[in-house]
């Protein structure tokens, strides 16, 4: 199952970088590939994470880099206040 998420989420960039070949997401590293990195650490777990970075996503809410943490969490923005 977790292959078949991979493959569509790798489905979506081909896609996308077909339409706007230009960089428009305002994270670092883009969402997908955020979702990707975490699905790979963490299994289905990641597949939340992925989720909850593309909510953040959002006006408002400041970009910038924002890698996959080592250990799970829902909320990054925590996991940067403790370190």
């Amino acid at each position: 199952m977790l292959t078949i998420i991979k493959l569509l989420i790798k489905l979506y960039q081909r896609d996308r970088s077909l339409r706007r070949p230009y960089r428009v997401c305002r994270f670092e590293p883009s969402c997908s590939n955020y979702m990707l990195t975490a699905i790979d650490r963490f299994g289905y777990r990641g597949i939340l994470m992925g989720l909850n970075r593309i909510l953040r996503c959002r006006p408002g809410v400041p970009g910038g880099y924002d890698p996959v943490p080592d250990h799970f969490t829902i909320n990054s923005a925590k996991a940067k206040k403790v370190k």
